[in-house]
């Protein structure tokens, strides 16, 4: 391939990416190809540099090979694990915010192009080839050699472990544990959430505790409100039963989440659930005696190294069941990390929704893990057989493709305990990717879902109609106004709520009234990003709540977001709290912990920022009373389907979303595309390709 003469910043595409010709992201004298998809905004700076910086090890020179090197170097960054050449100049976004026309440039033609790169002495050529090249070529996926190997080892590791059956079972103790600790729903009395379960088929949380029992590998998947911790909490009594019934020691459980925040809150859950099962005393106390850690922690983090743990295939953890909570948000990395560091013979146990946002890192673990069995249920005949001998549950599933163990060890859970019909309906709908029945349900149930399609940054767009039961004024600024009113409402109820009970020194009113609402942006900055919408909620609070004054660093009322672990303090990154008057001139910020009030000093908290507004990324895992979600516009490149779905979910009670109509309709048409293998690895799915 020729090498191409490097192209002046922004001259691409018909766009002006880098108005600006010392912008760090451009790297000056690129040469050729690296040039020119570094100008248009495809590739950093570090992507070329690092590209180069190959070639002189190789020695490469040729233009196509250096590119691909970039770009499999790119792949990470943005959550792929590898780069796709015969459909990344389809799939290809830009670190700009100008529009560029991607297929204006000098792509290599795909089939020369993989030729190139597989003749080439920096790549290792199948999966078989040698594993001294810093690039893995496999068909048209290049990886860097790193995330090859972390992919292929979580592959074989789960594979393994779904292929193996756990220790020795007394099925006479789990079915008469799992037929107490879930009692049928006509034994269950008139319990109304019982009674509304949407679907005729087997009890799935049954499923899900028996094959936590059953198997060595289990999956437990759903959206929030199925019962996931719930049914994990079950499991850890009916694990304790079955030690006690085979005259071992009760089992060493981990319980962790990629979190502190995580972390605490499933040991919080475990805890209150544990509280009031139907389990001997000793067994209740042994569980409420449980901890829960963070990954890197229970790992053995080390300072100074962020990819070598303590614990790893030569220095095993020492535990007999290790659970992990939000498993969604768990890169691929930390998996490869934690699957090798699991003893063969303990039970690992994921739980998580497969639907949320992924990592910020590299791969949709859960996603791929989960793969086909998200829609049904695909299990060997004789993991079936086993279920329904535990659990009394006709279990009907599919045989899984080429006879893949993976599944056996899968349940989703889909009755839904926690929040009403309408969020349920309008949730579902985004999952299924159902653009007209996600409209439909935007109008379902408007006690329930309020829908404002207002384009923010442009209110006074003719795009933009009423929102049903307001009244528009003439357009403009004006509408905004008036469509927002609902938002405006919420915000300025739960600001004064939070205002009055700080200014009281009433430590747990003000926390009840943070987990009131909360408003969700997509993005940090910009006319749709939490810095803009922050500061209107402060003017809002400002012109409506007596006394409310946002000024200094610390004022009675500031509700607190922890941005860092404080492993001292108790405190973790996603925690929330509010500042609170404790006398005289005197502040106080508190924060809750498994329902005890903790109080510190705000000179003690040097990672907290105002958290009247919270990106969606940061609200994964909370719920509140009302949501307000704020969508960007049609052409951000984070408007997703799991980004809708992770705002919409994290409503309790009502959900008030903002955003136009084609907002919505290409959020729920555009699911995250990673290109990862693990899917097809783990299921010999080649459907898997990007995820």
């Amino acid at each position: 391939m020729t090498a191409l003469v490097t192209t002046p910043a922004g001259s691409v595409g018909g766009g002006a990416p880098f108005a600006d010709p010392c912008d760090a992201r451009l790297a000056l004298r690129a040469p050729g190809l690296l040039g020119e998809f570094n100008a248009a905004g495809v590739l950093s700076a570090a992507d070329v540099h690092v590209a180069l910086r190959l070639g002189r090890f190789g020695p490469e020179t040729d233009d196509g090979v250096l590119l691909a090197a970039a770009l499999a170097v790119r792949g990470p960054r943005l959550g792929h694990v590898h780069v796709d050449l015969a459909a990344v100049r389809h799939t290809a976004t830009v670190d700009v915010d100008v529009p560029v026309d991607l297929q204006a440039l000098p792509w290599p033609d795909p089939d020369s192009w993989v030729a190139a790169v597989a003749g080439s002495p920096l790549v290792a050529h199948g999966v078989e080839g040698p594993d001294d090249r810093p690039l893995r070529l496999v068909g048209s996926w290049l990886y860097l050699d790193r995330y090859w190997r972390e992919e292929r080892q979580v592959a074989a590791d789960l594979g393994l472990r779904a292929e193996q059956a756990a220790g020795p079972v007394d099925l006479d103790v789990l079915r008469a544990g799992i037929g107490r600790l879930f009692p049928a729903a006509t034994d269950a009395g008139p319990d109304p959430e019982r009674l509304a379960a949407t679907d005729d088929g087997p009890d799935r949380q049954r499923l899900a505790a028996a094959a936590a029992v059953l198997r060595p590998l289990t999956v437990v998947a759903g959206g929030p409100g199925t019962g996931k911790t719930t049914t994990v909490a079950r499991i850890l009594a009916l694990l304790d039963e079955q030690a006690e019934a085979a005259g071992a020691p009760p089992p060493l459980v981990a319980l962790t989440a990629p979190t502190g925040k995580a972390a605490a809150r499933l040991v919080e859950a475990v805890h209150e659930e544990a509280a009031g099962l139907d389990i001997t005393e000793e067994r209740r106390s042994r569980l409420l005696a449980t901890q829960a850690s963070t990954l890197h922690r229970l790992l053995g983090w080390q300072p100074g190294n962020r990819s070598r743990f303590r614990h790893h295939r030569g220095n095993r953890l020492p535990h007999d069941v290790v659970v992990v909570d939000e498993t969604s948000m768990v890169s691929l990395s930390q998996m490869a990390k934690l699957v090798e560091a699991v003893r063969p013979e303990a039970r690992l146990v994921l739980v998580g929704d497969p639907q949320q946002l992924a990592s910020v890192e590299a791969g949709a673990v859960l996603g791929d893990i989960v793969g086909p069995a998200a829609d049904r249920l695909l299990m060997r005949a004789e993991a079936r057989a086993g279920l329904a001998a535990a659990t009394g549950e006709s279990v009907d599933a599919d045989e899984p493709p080429a006879g893949t163990a993976v599944g056996d060890g899968i349940v989703v859970l889909e009755r839904v305990h926690r929040f009403g019909v309408g969020i349920a309906a309008l949730a579902d709908a985004v999952r299924r990717g159902d653009a007209d029945a996600t409209i439909a349900a935007l109008s379902g149930h408007p006690d329930e879902v309020t829908w404002i399609p207002l384009d923010l940054a442009n209110p006074g767009s003719a795009a933009v109609r009423p929102a049903a039961g307001t009244t528009p004024d003439g357009g403009g600024a004006g509408s905004a106004r008036v469509t927002l009113a609902a938002v405006r409402a919420a915000a300025v109820a739960a600001g004064t709520a939070i205002s009055e009970a700080s200014r009281s020194g009433d430590a747990r009113a003000a926390l009840d009234a943070l987990g009131q609402f909360r408003m969700l942006c997509a993005h940090r900055r910009g006319p749709y990003g939490v810095a803009t919408w922050s500061a209107q909620v402060e003017a809002w609070l400002a012109a409506a709540v007596p006394g409310f004054a946002a000024t200094g660093s610390w004022y009675v009322g500031r509700p607190l977001l922890v941005t860092e672990n404080d492993y001292t303090l108790g405190l973790y990154n996603g925690d929330t709290g509010v500042v609170v008057a404790a006398g005289a001139e005197r502040l106080t910020a508190v924060f809750e912990r498994r329902g005890e009030i903790l109080e510190f000093s705000p000179a003690r908290l040097s990672a907290v920022e105002t958290v009247h507004v919270m990106t969606v990324h940061k609200s994964q895992g909370s719920q509140f009373d009302t949501v307000a979600a704020l969508l960007p516009d049609p052409d951000s490149p984070i408007l997703t389907r799991e980004l809708l779905y992770t705002a919409i979910t994290r409503a309790r009670r009502r959900l008030l979303l903002v955003g136009s109509e084609d907002a919505v309709r290409t959020a729920v048409t555009r699911p995250v595309a990673r290109s990862s293998g693990l899917r097809r690895w783990l299921w010999h799915d080649s459907s898997g390709a990007d995820r």
